[in-house]
């Protein structure tokens, strides 16, 4: 309907919960999988995404304020590398996931807040020709500068949908997410492979679909100019 604000919902951490990704996709929505790269099961999920003709990205894991103690797993770029093994880094994460479209990142507040960091990997993502989504995962990024200053496709996440494992929280975020969706004309939301999650998604899916349009990401992604 085009009536309707147009929606992307992006699921992060795809690779590790084939089950319940695979329902995800058995859905009649229109969702964006995220992959983390040397994730075990990206390959079925991969392929089961591209036979539903569903959009694929990376999920970038960067470091974020709490490494070590908190590890954002295989293939992180860190702070502590050098532009040339940030570079080599993000190249072999993007060769690791075939068929994406854009990047978004996995954890990364301490990375994004790092605007030369920042420049070496969306310089990385211009030449590669994929856009970039900010999950803005801390209060300092310079995700939207470096996009603007290489011409990357840029959108950012307004809402988190379940990042309290909890089903009134999760349908609390989606009627925010339609709130905001209609005062912008649209709107980019990200959630998870939980199980809560995807039995609150499973029974308001005709509701959304009432109110949402939804989208792959690279349809909400625009250039900042």
């Amino acid at each position: 309907d085009s009536n309707l604000p147009d929606v992307a919902i992006i699921i992060d951490d795809i690779g590790y919960h084939p089950d319940l990704e695979k329902k995800y996709l058995q859905l009649d929505a229109v969702f964006t999988f995220s992959v983390l790269p040397f994730s075990p099961y990206k390959q079925s999920i991969i392929e089961a995404a591209r036979k539903k003709g569903s959009e694929i990205m990376l999920h970038l894991p960067m470091e974020p304020n709490e490494y070590p103690a908190i590890s954002p797993g295989p293939g992180a770029l860190l702070t502590s590398m050098s532009p040339d093994q940030l570079i080599n880094q993000i190249n072999d994460d993007i060769d690791d996931v075939p068929f994406i479209k854009g990047v978004n990142n996995h954890m990364g507040s301490k990375m994004s807040a790092s605007d030369a960091q920042m420049n070496q990997i969306l310089s990385v993502l211009k030449k590669r020709g994929l856009y970039f989504i900010d999950s803005k995962t801390g209060p300092e990024t310079y995700g939207k500068e470096s996009a603007r200053l290489f011409q990357v496709s840029f959108a950012e996440r307004d809402v988190f949908i379940d990042h309290k494992q909890d089903r009134e929280f999760i349908q609390k975020q989606i009627y925010e997410l339609i709130k905001i969706a209609n005062r912008h004309g649209k709107a980019l939301a990200i959630m998870h492979p939980y199980p809560v999650t995807y039995q609150v998604i499973s029974e308001m899916l005709p509701y959304m679909k009432k109110h949402m349009n939804l989208v792959p990401a690279s349809a909400i992604v625009k250039d900042l100019g």
